[in-house]
């Protein structure tokens, strides 16, 4: 089953000295999203550079912006396809056979402190059984031990200074999740995405646990269906999938995020109860 969705963003700019922009606001071209129509207008019309990660499909564009006004602008539509399994039969990938492309994300990274946080995620998840309810289960304690509270960090806080400040936004959320799970050998990365029914409506921060040869959705914040988000970007942390880059002197205005049903409905009620994969299909087990 797959359901189509309309979604995008409106940023804009006062460029003061000449600056070179990155952005990473392109939903990833992933077989999940299906038949996706798409337009991309930055005003002034810069020449672009664009890259694509070869194996996330995260995209970039980059421009040199000259001092005045800057305004970007980008709309799509797509069919969103989601794998859908029990959690209860979805165990924990040995670490001897794990992907050695997925070796990276077992490491601290720029906000993600996982070996700061070793010592406190075995006391308080290493007991537990090992598998999707693991994870599900550091979800649970971020949730209740974390206060989601707008202005409590910045864009240089780690996960053991939101930790410790027991406050965060959703990428505080998942930056403390992802530490937790690499201090246990699971390896945890960071997803930025337009996610539908979140209020209100802005760029969202899950995290994704790799787990039994495939990576599997969550969102410590509770405050998006997995089942409706459309990726952008993946990375270690959101150091690396930043929706806008700015490298000189400018002053943001307004951020405007939209996703909404393509068809009108409205948000389904109850939200699944299984688990939520994006990635296509799962590869063949490592030897």
């Amino acid at each position: 089953m797959t359901t189509r969705y309309r979604f995008g963003c409106d940023l804009s700019y006062e460029v003061k000295v000449p600056t070179f922009f990155v952005f990473n606001v392109e939903a990833a071209r992933i077989d999940n999203h299906h038949d996706l129509q798409e337009r991309l207008v930055i005003t002034p019309d810069y020449e672009r550079r664009v890259h694509i990660v070869p194996d996330t499909q995260t995209r970039y564009v980059a421009i040199n912006a000259k001092p005045g006004p800057l305004t970007l602008r980008y709309e799509a539509e797509a069919s969103l396809k989601v794998h859908r399994e029990a959690p209860e039969g979805i165990s924990e990938t040995p670490i001897h056979q794990l992907p050695l492309d997925v070796l990276p994300y077992l490491l601290p990274s720029r906000y993600v402190s996982s070996d700061r946080l070793a010592d406190f995620a075995q006391k308080e998840f290493g007991h537990l059984d090992r598998g999707f309810g693991r994870v599900t289960a550091i979800c649970n304690w971020v949730y209740e031990n974390i206060d989601y509270r707008r202005g409590s960090s910045n864009e240089v806080t780690t996960a053991d200074e939101s930790l410790l400040l027991r406050a965060g936004v959703c990428r505080d959320f998942s930056h403390i999740a992802i530490a937790f799970c690499r201090a246990l050998d699971i390896p945890a990365r960071f997803v930025s995405a337009y996610a539908f029914g979140l209020v209100p409506p802005d760029f969202h921060a899950v995290f994704e646990a790799y787990l039994d040869g495939r990576w599997w959705l969550f969102d410590a914040t509770r405050q998006a269906r997995l089942d409706g988000l459309v990726r952008i970007g993946v990375g270690r942390d959101a150091a690396e999938i930043a929706f806008a880059s700015p490298f000189g002197e400018m002053e943001p205005g307004p951020v405007t995020v939209f996703m909404e049903r393509a068809d009108g409905e409205a948000e389904a009620g109850e939200r699944p109860s299984e688990a939520i994969a994006t990635d296509g299909v799962a590869p063949p087990p490592v030897a």
